[in-house]
């Protein structure tokens, strides 16, 4: 889940901080633009993040990233490779942004040159709709990595729109905190407090609460869904969960089934008699036939690097001194991820799992959608387990889970192999008004199930609808 370089755009009438001449730093002075009333960023003077240590309240002609690529109020180096590049931008939401920081020890998010971590950005659209959407970001991404994926479209329906950066950014997120697990901890927590922090902002920008607070997001930003759900139910009305890790303290979680593609695939990709042999290791471990195409890329981008982080974060006694493994070791290799062999590890190493764990006890209705070709987070050992967990805990009721099939974990991927994957995009946006008729009119969503790949489809057919009944 890397980060892909950085690359943020500077807009016009850029302040020595990197945002917008008409941004305000409550730090310095009293908020100016924007009026009492309902108008264009009405009430903008008044609004105060709860226990935010810094602000910037920014009055815009636009919310999505039809304007905040330009006016410098998002970082298109943080959504890179997360969407399909003939996905549709909405424009004409007009409203307010505000950015800014809990207080937080940790400094790898350099946007707006803060080097400060437990960022945020917050919109509030002039036309509201009543709603309010929260998002944590995927992978170890930055509090912007969502704007494409999510927050244009529920921006452009009314959604006032709220994300983190999760409280630790980047390769070397595993830095933050003092015990195993503390880093992914703090996902957690920071979901929960700026979840808070955005009900109280709509609060104070609507004269009302929001009628509806809803919680979604893809990979972490998916489990993150998931452990709000199950533990902090009283904060939400239900959440679509986007390919979410699972993390379980007796498996499967990624360091269960990442080893092995680390010790097989370089044996299948050589050829050779042992390539059979390393195909079946492969399958066995979860990845799915019919996937293999994808195989090369991720083991050159995520397999490796995704391996040796999250192990240092949880398990950073496997390599003693070394921090996060040496990079595409070959088994045998002293302390090669290659070898790593979590059922043998310490018990402290499970323990440290179950900060983090999963349960199935979820309090609110659920949608989750995962793609059947996603090799970061095979299926298999995800999603189709947890759905079980969820069933297991008697949270059945709540729960709708759809199997996309051609579907994977990146939708960027569907630009390369247009005949052989579909973009989950148009299913998440599906999922999400469905969870909206669920809570809104009692009308439950289509019976768990398999969507197929419509055999007669085009990449302009996929990308524009993914119907949940079929």
């Amino acid at each position: 889940m890397p980060r892909a370089a950085t690359a943020l755009l500077a807009g016009v009438l850029v302040l020595a901080t990197g945002l917008p001449a008409a941004a305000v730093d409550r730090a310095t002075g009293p908020a100016t633009g924007g009026g009492a009333g309902g108008g264009h960023c009405a009430r903008a003077a008044r609004l105060h993040v709860p226990g935010a240590e810094h602000q910037r309240i920014s009055c815009l002609d636009e919310l999505t990233t039809a304007g905040t690529v330009a006016s410098g109020h998002t970082d298109p180096a943080d959504w890179s490779g997360l969407t399909p590049a003939g996905l549709p931008t909405p424009r004409g939401v007009p409203g307010i942004q505000i950015d800014g920081f809990f207080p937080d020890t940790s400094t790898t998010n350099t946007n707006h040159n803060w080097a400060h971590d437990a960022q945020f950005v917050l919109r509030l659209p002039d036309d509201w709709n009543g709603g309010l959407v929260v998002s944590g970001s995927p992978g170890v991404r930055e509090q912007y990595a969502n704007d494409r994926a999510i927050a244009d479209w529920v921006l452009a329906r009314g959604y006032a729109f709220a994300a983190t950066d999760k409280g630790n950014t980047g390769a070397a997120f595993h830095r933050d905190g003092d015990a195993p697990g503390d880093a992914i901890v703090e996902w957690n927590e920071r979901l929960t407090e700026l979840t808070r922090a955005a009900r109280a902002v709509v609060t104070q920008r609507y004269q009302r609460p929001p009628r509806h607070t809803l919680v979604t997001g893809i990979s972490n930003g998916g489990y993150l869904v998931r452990w709000q759900l199950e533990n902090h139910p009283e904060l939400y009305d239900g959440g679509v969960d986007w390919e979410g890790a699972l993390w379980r303290p007796a498996g499967p979680n990624l360091l269960t089934f990442l080893p092995t593609a680390l010790r097989a695939y370089p044996r299948y990709a050589a050829g050779g008699p042992d390539a059979p042999a390393a195909h079946e290791a492969m399958l066995a471990a979860g990845f799915p036939a019919g996937s293999e195409f994808l195989w090369p890329y991720h083991h050159q981008y995520y397999w490796d690097l995704t391996q040796r982080i999250y192990r240092e974060e949880l398990d950073p006694g496997f390599d003693g001194a070394t921090e996060a493994g040496t990079p595409f070791c070959a088994p045998g290799t002293p302390a090669c991820d290659a070898d790593y062999d979590y059922a043998a590890r310490p018990e402290a190493v499970a323990d440290a799992v179950s900060r983090i764990a999963l349960t199935g006890r979820i309090g609110r209705p659920l949608i989750t959608l995962h793609g059947t070709l996603d090799v970061l987070l095979p299926i298999g050992q995800d999603s189709d387990v947890y759905a079980r967990m969820v069933r297991d805990a008697g949270r059945g009721e709540l729960l709708r889970y759809y199997r996309v099939e051609g579907g994977t974990h990146t939708d960027s991927l569907v630009d390369a192999f247009p005949d052989r994957l579909r973009p989950l995009v148009p299913c998440h946006r599906s999922a999400f008004a469905a969870l909206e008729d669920w809570i809104e009119r009692g009308e439950r969503p289509p019976a768990s199930r398999t969507l197929p790949r419509p055999a007669d489809s085009t990449p302009a057919t996929l990308l524009a609808r993914c119907p949940l009944d079929g």
